[in-house]
């Protein structure tokens, strides 16, 4: 059974990604990239559906043990498990070393004190647990084959197969290191080289600590803000500077329920303010990555801007559900792909066209194309701002006039007419001056309910919505309008949940409110920090101080965070970790430094 989603740990070799459970089962990985076939996918199913399990031995009867504890081994992404036992203590160290050939899943086991049984159990099933593959030895190597990958596993340990899986039985003794690795392979090739486990953890320590040395945050809230950039940098699709949302699938906001989408892609939002905050703490070389791909993926029709890519830019994302799969804790479907991809979310426009402001704010080498391409989009907002769209969070009901997808209208202009004035571009600045304030006018006319004090969450809705704490943010008004601090104090009324976490918008439970799905969902984490943010903007900074520290504490005890918290049952849901989590937090963190307002 899987365990809670706070459970995992996350290791990764920028090109995909695995999660490790307490109890040292390896429950999510697909090979070779993000968003290929899972090999283990018992974290949306049961142990049928592939694991690896590395821990001490236990009864067949019994629950594994869990760890006692576990941390990343300083600023890495280098796991370290310890149990303690009866006959002593055992260390298992799990990494995914940068690649440089075939993908790498290594485990090392260290005894500490005693001699302490251990037991490997490794059952790989592929296309996320639907296919048994062919297990065989091959010049004494064990390799598993099915259609067009292998995977090689590698162990100094003896081996055997029972049930469909392979296991080794040891003992390690002080000071005893015995090394465990699989290897993927198109099958079609020849075998990868075997592993050297002891100089891949080394090259693997040596590349995060000299990837962190170059965070140029040194606040209160470094420890946080440098594990939420090393998650993000795992998140990078490392061949073409792609950012995926996060590394599962299908893991749910609603328990049980069906709100359960695929986030191995490149959201344009996601991605566009994750470049904000690498560019703002130093990382410079992931901005400049980052622009490339999207000038490669939105090249030859720009006006046609999808809200999210494949990790190389790849356009067709077509959706299915895996039926043989029953979901996390019975969170059924289980999804791969996302028909979201071809939504109209003109917000998409701003932030892409602030990231490519922030780039030229922060003197990234100029791109010709990368101006051409602001150009061409503000063009197209011209023409179909005042058409509604799916918005932010890609609802499946009708299309509306969303507020937030007008300010971020306003947004892609307002920047495009500093770049014009900047003197690096020429365009129609009077024209898009008229434009801008157009745009200004028609939300504060249509999208403002006078009577409550509020902006809505789209013209002619009483609901409210979190993407509306943006609006200062993004410079669409300052934060000491009076309509901005009334937008402020309504949604902490009417979104907040009972321990002070904002919710995106409101639900309907059983029946389908604006999102057109069934259903209720968790505060959104994103959004909390938003609000720590505005709180902050406004003066109140005490209290933005707390509510930030409060979300520092939902982080696992790793540092991580999946997409949302569920009050009700004290726990995180969503995929995970999220970037559009960690991304605020850095944000977040920033302001309050540069605030003063942080604890002693």
């Amino acid at each position: 059974m899987a365990g809670r989603i706070e459970d995992y740990a996350l290791i990764g070799d920028m090109q995909t990604a695995a999660l490790v459970c307490r109890d040292g089962t390896v429950d999510w990985l697909c090979l070779p990239r993000f968003d290929s076939h899972a090999i283990f996918a018992g974290l949306l199913g049961t142990e049928e559906h592939g694991f690896w399990r590395l821990g001490p031995a236990h009864a067949a009867d019994a629950q594994p043990p869990t760890a006692a504890r576990r941390s990343y081994r300083g600023d890495s992404l280098v796991l370290e498990s310890e149990w303690d036992t009866p006959r002593g203590t055992v260390r298992v160290t799990d990494f995914m070393p940068p690649r440089a050939g075939a993908p790498q899943l290594i485990r090392i086991v260290e005894g500490v004190t005693g001699r302490v049984p251990m037991r490997s159990a490794l059952r790989m099933r592929f296309s996320y647990g639907r296919v048994v593959p062919w297990v065989h030895k091959h010049e004494g190597r064990t390799v598993a084959v099915a259609g067009p990958d292998s995977v090689w596993f590698d162990t100094e340990a003896e081996t055997y197969g029972k049930s469909l899986t392979t296991y080794a039985d040891f003992t390690v003794a002080p000071g005893e290191r015995i090394a465990f690795t699989i290897s993927w392979r198109a099958s079609h090739k020849e075998p990868p080289p075997l592993p050297e486990p002891e100089a891949s953890l080394e090259a693997t320590e040596d590349f995060w600590r000299e990837w962190v040395e170059h965070c140029t945050y040194h606040g209160p809230y470094r420890e946080a803000v440098i594990r939420s950039l090393i998650t993000l940098k795992a998140l990078t699709y490392a061949p073409t500077g792609g950012i995926v949302a996060a590394p599962t699938t299908s893991l749910p906001e609603d328990i049980g329920g069906v709100r359960n989408w695929d986030y191995r892609y490149t959201w344009l939002r996601d991605a566009a303010i994750t470049l904000s905050s690498l560019l703002r703490t130093g990382y410079r070389d992931e901005a400049r990555a980052w622009r490339e791909w999207l000038l490669r993926a939105v090249a030859g029709d720009p006006e046609n801007l999808q809200i999210m890519y494949g990790i190389a830019g790849e356009r067709e994302l077509g959706e299915a559900e895996l039926d043989w799969l029953p979901g996390y804790e019975n969170s059924a479907p289980v999804r791969v792909g996302n028909g979201a991809a071809h939504q109209l979310q003109l917000d998409v426009y701003g932030e892409v066209t602030e990231a490519l402001h922030l780039a030229h704010m922060t003197g990234l080498a100029r791109s010709d194309y990368a101006s051409l391409l602001q150009l061409k989009l503000i063009r197209y907002l011209e023409d179909h701002w005042q058409e509604p769209d799916e918005g932010i969070w890609e609802v499946r009901g009708p299309r509306r006039h969303f507020v937030h997808s007008k300010v971020m209208a306003w947004v892609a202009v307002d920047r495009t007419i500093k770049l014009i004035e900047s003197g690096d571009v020429d365009g129609p600045l009077e024209r898009w001056k008229e434009l801008r304030d157009d745009i200004h006018r028609d939300v504060c006319e249509k999208g403002y309910d006078k009577e409550r004090n509020t902006f809505t969450q789209s013209y002619g809705s009483q609901e409210l919505d979190a993407s509306l704490l943006l609006i200062p943010q993004m410079g669409f008004l300052p934060p000491d309008d009076k309509r901005v601090i009334g937008t402020i104090e309504a949604i902490q009324r009417e979104l907040s949940t009972p321990d002070g976490f904002i919710l995106r918008y409101p639900t309907e439970g059983d029946h389908a409110g604006v999102d057109g799905l069934p259903g209720d969902e968790g505060a959104f984490l994103a959004c909390s920090f938003w609000m720590a943010d505005d709180l902050a903007m406004i003066g109140r900074v005490d209290e933005a101080r707390k509510l930030f520290e409060k979300l520092l504490a939902l982080r696992n005890d790793l540092g991580l965070l999946a997409e949302e918290w569920d009050p009700r049952l004290q726990r995180q849901v969503g995929n995970f970790p999220q970037a559009f989590s960690h991304v605020p937090l850095i944000d977040t963190a920033l302001r309050l430094t540069a605030s003063g307002a942080y604890g002693g």
